[in-house]
């Protein structure tokens, strides 16, 4: 006799959504472009792994016939297609070759797997910590956006994550540039830290956005972490390249301080990067006690030359060489109508800093051009 179970479209597609970009991904078994289904009495679990990241998800269903759980594999893809066609409520019908899927008056049907193929799931969730899942995203989308995605570098196509007895911390850079969030407050007595790929930040920052949670645990499960809401529980490998020594480069010693307003900074660059027509051009900053000269000339196209007002800065007149890009795309992670920077001399990193009262503190830091670099 055929079973059955109610589902809700939206919530359901929902799920199926968020598991597309890993039942898509290429992998050596293709089992894993299928979801596991696993219905019972009243719950449905769907699991979808691409042998790095995995993500399982419940729903309680409207209705089922079932009165024990059953296991077998959909294709994620085609089911997925097929759901955001229909309205409203879909009646599932099970048999043992055919999922059939019922809503109104359209019909049909797709063939189920052997739930045998499925490769083995991630299990045993050690939760570490309780998360504000809204400021998760925060924190994320802070630093995120730095992470490389084919650096030749393998450690730096990662987000590295540490948590201490003080604080936790986000660090990113493509080596050029680094960017760095930190908060207090989070911490754990026995401090530790991984590197999370950029595919899993990417996935994450989406089941956070979409889920709707207001909070969430970070644990581990075996050599995975694991990040779990009501509904989901989401997995990573994590990136066994050691993360660079960057604290060193942080230290201000020795820096000078200034203030710029950061709306006419950024309307500044973007101006500058407009004439770069795909080079790589810096762009000089001649920084005086009160003002900055920013200069830029691209022989194919013209050349920029703005002054900008500054304050606080006691320094020597310097003139620093950066590519107006790399600036530009820390700066947007910026809220503050004026931002205060570091500098100690043309050779070292300019170091922008701001500090969200209770939240975080934010650290974007950007590498200076060489005159060897410059194209002009």
């Amino acid at each position: 006799m055929a079973e059955k179970f109610v589902v809700e479209q939206k919530p359901l597609l929902s799920i199926l959504s968020s598991m597309q970009p890993i039942c898509s991904k290429r992998t050596t078994l293709d089992a894993t472009t299928s979801i596991l289904f696993n219905v019972g009495p009243k719950e449905l679990i769907l699991k979808s792994t691409d042998l790095e990241i995995s993500l399982q998800s419940s729903y309680l269903v409207k209705e089922s016939s079932f009165t024990e759980n059953c296991t077998f594999l959909v294709n994620g893809k085609r089911l997925f297609d097929i759901v955001k066609e229909l309205d409203d409520v879909i009646t599932f019908t099970l048999t043992k070759t055919q999922l059939s899927l019922a809503s109104g008056p359209v019909k049909l049907s797709l063939n189920i797997k052997d739930p045998q193929e499925f490769p083995p799931f991630p299990e045993r969730i050690e939760n570490l910590m309780q998360l504000d899942a809204p400021f998760l995203l925060t924190l994320l989308d802070k630093v995120g956006f730095l992470i490389p995605q084919n650096n030749a570098n393998p450690a730096l196509n990662g987000l590295f994550l540490e948590i201490t007895q003080d604080h936790l911390s986000m660090t990113t850079t493509d080596g050029h540039c680094l960017a760095q969030i930190q908060t207090n407050r989070y911490q754990l007595d026995k401090p530790q830290n991984w590197l999370l790929p950029r595919r899993a930040v990417l996935e994450l920052k989406k089941i956070l956005e979409s889920a709707g949670q207001q909070e969430v645990f970070l644990g581990t499960c075996s050599s995975q972490i694991v990040f779990s809401g009501d509904t989901f529980n989401f997995f990573s490998k994590l990136l066994v390249n050691p993360f660079p020594e960057y604290k060193a480069i942080l230290d201000k010693k020795g820096f000078v301080p200034a203030t710029i307003d950061r709306s006419h900074l950024v309307k500044t660059l973007r101006r500058s990067s407009c004439l770069l027509s795909g080079q790589f051009i810096a762009t000089t900053f001649g920084f005086k006690q009160d003002s900055v000269d920013v200069a830029m000339h691209n022989k194919e196209v013209g050349k920029l030359e703005e002054k900008l007002s500054l304050s606080g800065f006691t320094g020597a007149s310097l003139d620093v060489r950066f590519y107006a890009p790399y600036l530009l795309s820390g700066l947007n992670a910026f809220s503050d109508n004026e931002v205060t920077f570091y500098l100690q001399d043309s050779s070292r990193p300019i170091i922008f800093e701001t500090t969200e009262k209770d939240k975080y503190h934010l650290t974007y830091l950007v590498m200076p051009v060489s005159p060897t670099n410059l194209q002009s």
